[in-house]
């Protein structure tokens, strides 16, 4: 098998995750995922709202307990150039930088210039990002090098039917310290004919073995052009509102 390709039911605890690709159909595809092992980091939910997919609390009191600035931020944001999406606040720059003329790896490098990799030591979670044009797609990652410096990736996706690339904060295992994403994105399957039937296959791929604890919090999946976002389709599915 490929190393660079893996099955999202491998990741016990990816922490957030951003997939884009294209659907089997050919249609351009954006999946993020949200994963969380503390109180504070489940009591979130995604909602659609807004011209995009807003990270909001389900308690408030929980959400308190963590970073809130780092908890509550727009995952996705629409508009006439694209759609950005993103594990934090930076989702606003990539938005802005969705510009005609402008490649996909321009628009991340511009947008992340002033971004660092987040403030939670000792983990230091990366920031991961991506935007998805009518120039294309593309994926960045800004994480933390070994000497304190800010490390910046940046890598052009081509859509293929059925196929997505793959980027989360950490790399998967359910382990303190946190690994985090090194490295290139992977190649994951994408399956379903509508956004509701990819995001019910990766809220389902993203659950606990047999036996193991389940660190699911939200799945949101948007189907769309890239020319028209706002004909978009667009399916969250919540956690709290399935228990």
């Amino acid at each position: 098998m490929d190393p660079q390709r893996i099955d999202m039911a491998a990741l016990e605890y990816p922490g957030r995750v951003i997939v884009i690709g294209a659907a089997p159909s050919g249609r351009a595809a954006v999946v993020y995922a949200i994963t969380g092992r503390s109180p504070s980091s489940q009591a979130r939910k995604l909602v659609h709202r807004d011209g995009g997919v807003w990270v909001e609390p389900t308690d408030e009191a929980a959400l308190k307990t963590g970073n809130v600035d780092l908890l509550v931020y727009p995952a996705l944001l629409f508009s006439p150039g694209g759609v950005a999406v993103s594990n934090g606040k930076q989702t606003a720059d990539v938005r802005d930088w969705l510009r005609p003329g402008l490649g996909p790896v321009p628009i991340l490098s511009a947008a992340l210039a002033g971004w660092d990799f987040e403030p939670d030591a000792p983990i230091f979670t990366p920031r991961i990002s991506g935007c998805l044009a009518a120039s294309g797609a593309a994926l960045g990652v800004v994480r933390r090098g070994p000497s304190g410096e800010t490390l910046r990736s940046f890598f052009e996706v081509r859509l293929r039917a059925g196929e997505g690339r793959l980027v989360s904060t950490y790399e998967g295992p359910n382990a303190d310290p946190l690994p985090v994403f090194r490295g290139e994105p992977r190649f994951v399957d994408l399956v379903g004919s509508t956004a509701a039937e990819t995001a019910a296959a990766c809220y389902g791929a993203l659950g606990p073995a047999a036996e193991g604890r389940d660190f699911r919090v939200a799945v949101a999946v948007v189907f769309l052009d890239p020319a028209a976002p706002d004909r978009s389709e667009v399916r969250v599915i919540n956690r709290h509102e399935r228990t």
